[in-house]
């Protein structure tokens, strides 16, 4: 397993060219919501990027899929994610929903994942506050294989986001 840097990781889901399958496992990350609600038309533009990117990669035949485990009651954080990932559904991202209740019979790695076109895994590792503690890639045939398996049986019970709504 290698470490990488974030920029690499970028570099490397940017790169994708048939398909990026993403596995979120945590209820929150480091993003200061208070500073969002402080400063919405900051936080209205990294949206607009992010589904802006979202639609090139799909025009450009990248299939991408992403499961976000979740808590229920659902975290604030989590209720702001969801109504966001609309807009990126609508931009051509297939997003599932796993409530954790239908995830206890998975097997499903320790950090969040990409599988990026079959062939390669990152990892991303967070801090003890949420925040980000590093990438990690690896192109171990048997891992990968694992990481496909793992999110193949997450997709097949996950709830597709148009099906979904958290428990508040």
């Amino acid at each position: 397993m290698e470490s990488i840097s974030a920029d690499r990781r970028n570099e490397l889901v940017a790169g994708a060219t048939a398909s990026r399958w993403k596995l979120e496992l945590r209820d929150r990350y480091g993003i200061d919501i208070s500073r969002r609600a402080a400063d919405p038309e900051a936080a209205k533009a990294v949206r607009a990027q992010a589904v802006e990117a979202t639609a090139a990669r799909a025009a450009a035949g990248v299939v991408m899929r992403r499961i976000k485990t979740i808590s229920e009651p659902a975290s604030e954080y989590m209720r702001g994610a969801y109504e966001f990932s609309s807009q990126l559904v609508e931009a051509g991202e297939d997003i599932r929903w796993l409530p954790r209740r239908l995830a206890s019979s998975l097997f499903l790695p320790g950090n969040d994942m990409f599988v990026i076109d079959g062939a390669f895994v990152m990892f991303n590792l967070h801090d003890g506050e949420d925040g980000p503690a590093g990438q990690q890639w690896d192109d171990d045939p048997a891992l990968v294989a694992r990481c496909r398996d793992a999110f193949e049986a997450a997709w097949a019970v996950a709830v597709p986001h148009r099906d979904y709504t958290p428990l508040a």
